[in-house]
């Protein structure tokens, strides 16, 4: 008797990855929301970042050493732990990551949000030149963590928002950021070894959604299409969406309920159409 068609299976797990700057904090309201609709959700933070914001702010000593190779492979530990494939989403840097876990096979879909550009991207405005400059206009940061004033901040992740709106976001959720992590994403294209590269044409993987936000002045909307334009020699679905008028601070500013519901419903019916059917 031939097998009948079933329904694929919903992934249950939505795993969140913070990006530069912020801690798993930035998750929240996503997080709950998901939850909400049925999803374990997992805000792991960076390695030796899972304290409240003020304390890293007070001692950032546990950030000023994190390499790209660490924070990968903590996260990948931590989904190879789960009884089944997530769907993962990063944010910023949490983006890059996301996709190089994608690229190791772990997953069952994975949503780039403002996701910072891999080796291989080399687009580079001038917008996302002056975020980064706090950092990489002193080469001793590279070993420091390195915060951002409240003026580099609202130029950086709130310029569609208010000064005071600006200030609540950076007071609520900013810390300083790993200097070694911009610097070497800044110098990926010259380095064939850095650990901040995917495989664009690895076929074998889970599908991906990049989200770009339209006034984002970190990773430009034309980062993000250049980025998703690197994975067309693979077959593995790729898709792409703009939010016109939303800055880098994409997972918080009002309206983020949207650019949320997007990206789960996008993931949740892209790994359902990627699992394979039963033979009949």
């Amino acid at each position: 008797m031939p097998l009948l068609p079933t329904e694929p299976t919903r992934p249950d797990t939505v795993v969140l990855i913070h990006g530069l700057w912020l801690t798993s904090r930035s998750w929240e309201h996503w997080a709950d929301r998901y939850r909400s609709a049925g999803f374990q959700v997992l805000t792991p933070a960076w390695p030796g970042m899972d304290a409240d914001v003020d304390t890293l702010r007070q001692n950032s000593a546990p950030i000023a050493e994190l390499t790209i190779g660490e924070i990968v492979d903590h996260y990948e530990r931590i989904v190879r732990d789960l009884p089944g494939p997530p769907i993962i989403m990063g944010h910023s840097f949490g983006g890059a990551f996301a996709q190089m876990l994608l690229d190791r096979g772990l997953g069952a879909a994975c949503v780039g949000i403002d996701s910072a550009p891999i080796r291989g991207v080399t687009r580079l405005p001038l917008s996302t030149l002056r975020a980064s400059l706090p950092v990489l206009r002193n080469p001793a940061n590279r070993h420091r963590a390195v915060p951002l004033s409240l003026d580099e901040f609202h130029y950086a992740f709130t310029n569609t928002m208010s000064r005071s709106e600006a200030e609540q976001v950076y007071r609520r959720y900013h810390v300083p950021a790993a200097g070694n992590v911009l610097f070497d994403a800044a110098l990926a294209n010259l380095n064939p070894r850095t650990a901040l590269r995917v495989d664009f044409g690895n076929e074998r993987r889970a599908p991906l959604l990049l989200i770009a936000g339209g006034a984002d002045h970190v990773v430009p909307p034309s980062v993000t299409r250049a980025t998703a334009g690197r994975y067309r020699k693979s077959t593995a679905v790729t898709g792409y969406k703009e939010f016109p008028g939303r800055p880098h601070y994409t997972v918080g500013q009002p309206g983020w309920e949207e650019v949320a519901d997007y990206a789960l419903n996008w993931a949740v019916q892209a790994a359902q159409s990627a699992q394979p059917q039963p033979r009949h």
